[in-house]
């Protein structure tokens, strides 16, 4: 398997509703809005927004509606974007879980939960590299 990821898929208990949060973040998508599923192209991969039970079915596993152990980043380029960020989910309706601010690993960051109960970390890490496509590159 080729080290990469290729699609996180959010499961959503509205979709609707999870399509609407998005785009008030200023994420945009194609898909049909009467579609059961949406596709956000996010940088190199995509990021899709799909019912929770079949998620759930599709992957085999029993929902039991708790946090699911994995927190999706976005990182940018400044402390100061990490602000912007932080106020424009605000905007949208998400509940800061975690104030932008100094972290134990030398940078900044914060995190805001989107109306589904996905956690997202806004972060800048000022060892990392990102590019004008939004990749991010590790040192060395």
């Amino acid at each position: 398997m080729e080290q990469r990821l290729s699609l996180v898929t959010l499961g959503v208990a509205d979709v609707g509703r999870s399509r609407a949060f998005y785009e008030a973040l200023g994420w945009t998508s194609d898909t049909d809005p009467d579609s059961d599923v949406v596709f956000f192209q996010a940088g190199g991969m995509i990021v899709a927004l799909w019912d929770r039970a079949k998620l759930a079915e599709d992957s085999g596993v029993e929902d039991t509606g708790g946090w699911g152990g994995v927190t999706p980043a976005h990182n940018v380029r400044s402390p100061a974007e990490v602000d912007e960020v932080i106020a424009e989910a605000r905007s949208a309706g998400a509940t800061i879980a975690r104030e932008p601010g100094e972290t134990f690993w030398g940078g900044y960051s914060a995190v805001f939960v989107d109306p589904d109960g996905h956690p997202w970390e806004i972060a800048h890490n000022p060892r990392w590299e990102i590019g004008a496509d939004g990749s991010v590159t590790l040192p060395g």
